[in-house]
């Protein structure tokens, strides 16, 4: 299922989540929720910070997860000890982690600019959170973030704006990677890389965890381009999760 949404965006800092599932507020976790996608293995998920913060170190992105050419940015990771959230005046900033998130961490990456074209802003998420139904929680709350906020501000001196958001439950229009599923493309805007530029975020839920990858495309660059980018860093952190915590024969 497709939805067309007026917006949405990243967090306050290019890597970063989305929602605080703590609010609680607006559309919950289907009642009828897709099956999970991995055979995972009780004592391989993890119960507490310790073990969620050395499962994200094994499972989020590198520069190599994205494809060639991907290097990494300064800063490179997120202090685990922030959450980002929309206020409502539309803006992004940090906050401590909600109590149902054992553990976050971002990454930022970048493509570097050459041969007439700006530099492509990646960057990547890996939450844990205590529950399954926390993380759909935050899967839904973002959700009602786009039709919240038309416009939405980054970083200082970034904007997004003119998204269209898609849904993809597990099994529907072949994806079968995740539980669920959510996709917005748009436009970004920046003092530093001028624009309009393409914007895509992708982030997906599996148990306990949800994963996000963005791009902020520049000068030169294609949407499919960005997209793929996108997609591949995402897909990557899937797949070691499930590897990290389904059962073994």
């Amino acid at each position: 299922m497709f939805l067309a949404a007026c917006s949405s965006g990243d967090g306050g800092t290019p890597s970063a989540g989305k929602a605080n599932p703590s609010a609680k507020a607006g559309p919950g976790p289907d009642t009828a929720s897709p099956t999970p996608v991995v055979d995972a293995d009780p004592a391989r998920l993890p119960r507490d910070r310790e073990a969620a913060l050395d499962l994200i170190g094994r499972v989020i992105a590198d520069p190599d997860s994205f494809g060639p050419g991907v290097v990494r940015r300064s800063p490179y990771e997120s202090g685990p000890a922030t959450w980002p959230v929309l206020g409502a005046d539309c803006v992004w900033h940090q906050e401590k982690p909600a109590r149902n998130v054992l553990a976050t961490l971002s990454r930022s990456f970048e493509v570097p600019a050459a041969q007439g074209k700006g530099p492509v802003r990646l960057s990547a998420v890996v939450t844990v959170h205590r529950t399954r139904e926390d993380a759909q929680w935050e899967m839904a709350e973002s959700l009602e973030e786009t039709m919240r906020c038309p416009t939405q501000q980054l970083q200082e001196g970034e904007k997004i704006g003119s998204m269209v958001s898609g849904v993809l439950t597990g099994g529907e229009g072949g994806q079968s990677t995740a539980e669920d599923m959510l996709t917005e493309t748009g436009e970004f805007t920046s003092t530093e890389l001028g624009g309009p530029h393409v914007y895509d975020w992708q982030q997906a839920q599996s148990l306990q965890f949800t994963v996000a990858a963005t791009g902020k495309g520049a000068e030169g660059r294609t949407g499919q381009e960005i997209s793929d980018l996108v997609a591949h860093g995402l897909a990557t952190m899937l797949v070691r999760i499930g590897s990290a915590v389904e059962k073994q024969s």
